[in-house]
């Protein structure tokens, strides 16, 4: 059986173990101090944005990082990085040694470092927001994305050390995953032996029900009206055209060229073979339809296919609607009714598109 959950918070847990090294988090502790108290201190914050002016750089307020948001900690980092020559001269002003003295920019070891972690981390937020978007990505886009995650954090010769400890760090959670391909043949074969037994069963009860049509009537009961048989109960009878030796031997032997019957391993390994050699799929095409346009060529991997691959393969988009659900039941609006309040959330979600 295939277990699924939710590939968002694989890459949260892959993402937060990388962040939890000790000189990545040291980092983040330094920065989160500086951006702090940026954010708290109106004389800094009004030195920071004359800074700005005069540097030509974007007019941008410092962003914090949140605990439950893994990729806030990379985008307060980059949203320094953009902002830190107007940072480290508003430190350096008079204005702000009055007020703070202890305050200090960072090094340029700690530049340099910061630089590393917002590199390494990029694919990893590529992802996570690819994953997180509205039209609820499926379950089909986890296994190309993870395939190419795993390829990105390949360690390369011009690494630091740094860069190698958090793509390791990564790859080992990412790494932890099933033999999809597996699963998948095993859930083909189970779908043909479910098929092949109630096919065996519908032709036998089809079978016996004929040849109790086919008994000879009883003269006694034939002025009674219609008798009602039990089948179970019913001897069976075989067909005048049939032979003890043909049933016995008529699949193995049977009239005209021989054919080899094909077991349901030995179809859904044919089958996947043949998927394998196919031409790679534009992604920005839906899965689904081009499973259903080769059905007939793949009839026990599109039924596998459909059966999985419209599974969505986030929680965001369900744990949105509880957050929309959040805002709009305020103490100004206790008495929204349940069945209005769903009405609410259909409007809130559907109008836009």
């Amino acid at each position: 059986m295939l277990h699924f959950k939710c590939f968002a918070h694989t890459l949260n847990l892959a993402s937060q173990r990388a962040l939890k090294l000790t000189p990545v988090a040291r980092l983040l502790g330094r920065v989160r101090r500086i951006t702090s108290f940026f954010r708290r201190s109106t004389t800094a914050s009004h030195v920071l944005r004359e800074k700005q002016k005069l540097l030509n750089l974007p007019q941008h307020k410092l962003l914090a990082d949140v605990v439950t948001r893994w990729n806030s900690a990379p985008g307060m980092l980059q949203r320094f990085l953009e902002q830190q020559p107007a940072i480290h001269a508003a430190l350096l002003s008079a204005e702000v040694r009055k007020t703070e003295k202890e305050i200090c920019t960072l090094s340029e070891s700690d530049i340099t470092a910061a630089e590393e972690v917002v590199t390494a981390m990029k694919p990893m937020k590529v992802a996570t927001l690819v994953m997180s978007q509205e039209t609820t990505p499926t379950l089909s886009v986890v296994a190309p994305l993870h395939a190419q995650l795993i390829h990105d954090l390949q360690d390369s010769p011009t690494d630091s050390n740094l860069t190698r400890e958090i793509k390791s760090a990564v790859c080992q959670d990412l790494k932890e995953k099933t033999n999809a391909r597996t699963s998948v043949l095993e859930s083909s074969q189970k779908l043909q032996g479910a098929r092949g037994h109630f096919r065996v069963r519908l032709e036998w009860r089809q079978e016996r029900q004929t040849d109790v049509n086919v008994l000879p009537e009883d003269d006694e009961d034939s002025n009674q009206g219609p008798v009602q048989e039990d089948i179970s109960a019913v001897p069976f009878k075989r067909s005048r055209h049939s032979c003890s030796l043909a049933d016995l031997l008529g699949q193995t032997y049977a009239a005209g060229a021989a054919k080899k019957l094909k077991t349901a391993e030995d179809q859904a390994k044919e089958e996947m073979a043949r998927y394998k050699e196919e031409a790679p799929m534009p992604l920005v095409n839906n899965p689904l339809d081009w499973w259903k346009d080769h059905q007939s060529e793949y009839p026990l991997l599109s039924h596998v296919a459909k059966r999985y691959l419209c599974i969505p393969g986030t929680s965001v988009s369900s744990e949105r609607v509880f957050s929309t659900a959040g805002d709009i039941i305020t103490a100004q609006r206790s008495a929204l009714s349940p069945d209005h309040l769903d009405q609410i959330l259909v409007l809130n979600k559907n109008l836009k598109k």
